[in-house]
């Protein structure tokens, strides 16, 4: 885990993940300071340099992101070169593969809405939503 500190106070953090000569960030979170102070940025410099540094890794996997979204622009922000990933689904007969995700037009209400809701109530009604979309 990588933590960088504001004045002693943690403003971002991410959990990584090692194997082999690559190194994975996979979970990671920042505050508001952390924005404002590029904490983000020095997070993800600091994994590169100790994961190269300290372990030798080679390769840097910054995890997948949709096109058009804020991450995948943060990500191409630093250089890396997108490269597509390619599924492939078994479904029965007359299914439809379900588009659970942030980009599809049809949650764009619903999105806007939640974004709306007082924290704690988010945090309450989140849980149950989430187990239901997969």
């Amino acid at each position: 885990m990588t933590t960088v500190l504001h004045e002693a106070t943690p403003i971002a953090s991410v959990l990584n993940f090692h194997f082999r000569d690559e190194v994975l960030p996979y979970y990671g979170g920042g505050t508001a300071a952390a924005r404002r102070l590029a904490g983000n940025d020095f997070m993800y410099w600091e994994v590169m340099r100790r994961a190269g540094a300290e372990r030798g890794a080679r390769l840097f996997d910054f995890g997948r992101s949709k096109t058009g979204t804020g991450a995948h622009d943060f990500k191409c922000n630093w250089g890396f070169t997108p490269q597509p990933l390619h599924y492939c689904y078994q479904l029965r007969e007359g299914a439809v593969l379900a588009e659970h995700n942030p980009a599809n037009p049809k949650y764009r209400l619903m999105i806007a809405a939640w974004r709306r809701l007082p924290l704690r109530l988010a945090n309450l009604l989140g849980p149950p939503i989430v187990r239901g979309l997969g």
